[in-house]
Parts: C-alpha cells; structure tokens; sequence
C-alpha cells in the first residue's frame, strides 16, 4: 500500500510540477494555481499509509504549493498553506540557493511578519533583494 501510494503520488507530482514548468514560462497565473491546487491534491491523495514516507520530496512539493498560490495571486490561500506547511512539518524549514530561508521569506512576502519593523530585515534569513525591495518600499512610504 505504501509503494502503491508513493508511486501514485510522484506521478501526481510530475503532472503538477510540469505545469508549474509552463506557468513560469508563461508567466500566467492561472497556470500557477492550477499547479498548487494539484500539487495539494497529490499531497492529499498520500493518505495515512504513505504519510511518512519521502517527507524532503512532499517538504518541498508543499513550498512549491505556497508559492505557486503565491505567485497565481491568491494570498490567502498562501498564507493557511504556509500554516498548514508549518504544522505539518515542525521544524522543517527550505533554503534558497542564496540561503535565504523558505519560511522567512514567505512570511514576509506574505504579510504574516511587520514589514516596517526596525532591523527584521537584518536579522530575517531572506535574500538581499527582497531585503533591498522591502527597504525601498519603507522609504518610499514613509517619504
């Protein structure tokens, strides 16, 4: 049951991950939330007897569902599928290829951390970009 639920949902996975590969091409965002609904989907479809089973592969499938519905313009559904992240794999936490924290980043991006908090952006594990960006936005708010 384990093998067969494993099997059912990497191949689930391959499905959404290659229309995640076309809305970025596309640049669409309808593409983008088609991909995270279906990336829940196959998570969902694991069911108990496959839930412990290739948890790094199902880790990052489920940052790619938070930022795909981040991505199609659907914030809300981002923010509950960071919480759901969150509670689902305590302590789990995904690093961008500068090293910048999946979860920290997102929380920011998604509002769910003071964007205009003194300093969070020096101690918060987020790329210098968005750190950069976010200032920019605080000076210009504020001037």
């Amino acid at each position: 049951a384990e093998i067969s639920a494993m099997r059912n949902y990497r191949q689930c996975r391959a499905a959404a991950l290659t229309l995640d590969r076309q809305a970025r091409a596309e640049g669409s965002g309808a593409r983008y939330l088609a991909a995270a609904r279906m990336l829940a989907g196959c998570e969902a479809s694991v069911g108990p007897e496959g839930a412990h089973l290739a948890q790094d592969e199902r880790i990052a499938a489920y940052a790619l569902i938070v930022q795909d519905y981040f991505k199609g313009g659907d914030v809300a559904k981002a923010r509950t599928s960071l919480t759901t992240f969150k509670q689902n794999y305590k302590g789990a936490d995904l690093y961008y290829a500068d090293g910048a924290s999946f979860i920290e980043t997102m929380e920011i991006l998604l509002g769910l951390r003071d964007r205009m908090a003194v300093g969070e952006f020096s101690i918060a594990n987020v790329s210098g970009e968005l750190k950069t960006e976010l200032r920019r936005v605080r000076y210009w708010t504020r001037n």
